[in-house]
């Protein structure tokens, strides 16, 4: 995670805020629900959003997550799970979907096996957003101007394919922040890479369903 101060700023960025629903997609270790749930506060709910098409590995991410929604104080989150385009069925509309370091996962053969392609997600989200919802990315970037060649190989892409993929969908960009920028990173090396790792050039996007 980040320090405090990076963490509030991107809180601040996702604007979420007491009493929003939030939908956090793939969760991870869920660190950003428990935060989430800590600032939506009794009246908001947080839905940790285990993607079907990852629910088979090994660390039991859903079972994580449930565990989760069980410590004291959570009861504001809910853990789900379901594939990636039937996030809508499994949810309900959301001020707030967030996505941390996944997006480029959309085009990777793990996150496809059944399927699913950025744009069916990206309509999914249209869906489930309220009007003026905010839809939040943060990943790793990839060089300008290399599209979607990275995603697999050093899982990072490009910012402008992302913009593009999500205007698709009838988004509007509404902010962006360098809050996570790191102008020496060469975007050339896997992100997991010991000498990189934690500290890869990341940009942040807010989008808006009008």
């Amino acid at each position: 995670m980040y320090d405090q101060s990076k963490l509030t700023e991107l809180i601040r960025f996702a604007r979420v805020d007491a009493g929003s629903t939030v939908i956090d997609v793939y969760p991870g270790d869920g660190d950003w629900t428990r935060l989430f749930s800590d600032v939506v506060g009794p009246e908001g709910r947080v839905y940790s959003f285990v993607p079907g098409e990852v629910a088979d590995f090994k660390n039991e991410p859903v079972g994580r997550m449930q565990k989760l929604a069980k410590e004291p104080g959570r009861e504001n989150v809910e853990a789900v799970s379901a594939d990636l385009v039937a996030m809508p069925e499994a949810t309900q509309p959301a001020d707030v979907v967030w996505l941390h370091l996944f997006y480029h996962d959309l085009h990777t053969a793990l996150i496809q096996k059944k399927g699913a392609t950025a744009a069916d997600f990206n309509r999914a989200v249209y869906e489930r957003l309220k009007p003026g919802g905010s839809y939040v990315i943060v990943d790793h970037a990839a060089a300008a101007g290399t599209g979607l060649s990275d995603t697999q190989s050093l899982h990072r892409i490009d910012p402008a394919s992302v913009r593009e993929e999500v205007e698709a969908a009838g988004f509007v960009l509404e902010a962006e922040s360098t809050v996570l920028a790191n102008k020496d990173d060469l975007h050339s090396i896997k992100v997991f890479d010991p000498s990189i790792k934690g500290k890869t050039d990341r940009f942040a996007y807010r989008f808006v369903k009008p």
